[in-house]
């Protein structure tokens, strides 16, 4: 096993959210706070929230689009505040929203780190569907099956991990990164930070 422990942290989720029914935006534009909307040159209205960090792209389908938060119960708050705001302000005109929101997870971009360097060159001899051309990225591109996620590996141990569309995904694609490079030995050593904190 790997003698140091690999991390992740997710950075990113991007969801869908779908209503039964259309929404009127021009209602919205009226109240909604900390919105943009430019209908010439995006057709929805970009809202953002505050507490979560979140953004919002409501469209007049009942569609939308939200972005930003860090974790999956981030996620369900951001979505019960914006339906909330929306909600309220349909209401003043005789409206609201009908029926329970979908929300489905559409990707899950986090960061992960291996905690040592990594021999890309032979990495990407052992690894299956992987793409390896230093000269023209610096990393090591590898489309795992199981989770279907695609990693982006750095020779400093740095992972950038997309695709996912739950949290477990991602750790089990991190741990077994990690497994299949060090048993592939394409794990170099620990970096000099890390050496510092076993001193």
């Amino acid at each position: 096993m790997p003698s140091t422990k690999p991390t992740y942290r997710i950075e990113n989720i991007v969801a869908t959210v779908i209503l039964e029914h259309d929404i009127d935006i021009d209602l919205l534009e009226t109240e909604l706070p900390n919105h943009v909307y430019k209908p010439e040159q995006f057709p929805g209205v970009i809202f953002r929230l505050d507490k979560p960090r979140a953004t919002a792209l409501v469209f007049r389908s009942g569609k939308m689009v939200v972005t930003g938060t860090k974790s999956i119960a981030q996620l369900i708050e951001a979505v019960k505040r914006i339906i909330k705001t929306i909600d309220r302000i349909l209401k003043k005109y005789g409206g609201g929203v009908r029926g329970k929101p979908r929300v489905q997870i559409q990707n899950i971009v986090a960061g992960g780190d291996l905690h040592a360097y990594v021999n890309l060159e032979k990495a990407a001899y052992y690894l299956e569907d992987c793409m390896y051309e230093p000269e023209q990225f610096p990393g090591l591109i590898h489309r795992m099956r199981d989770p279907r996620v695609v990693l982006l590996i750095f020779s400093s141990g740095k992972m950038v991990i997309t695709g996912a569309k739950e949290e477990a995904e991602v750790e089990k694609a991190v741990n077994q990164i990690a497994y299949s490079l060090h048993e592939a030995g394409c794990i170099i050593g620990p970096r000099e930070e890390e050496l510092e904190e076993f001193e």
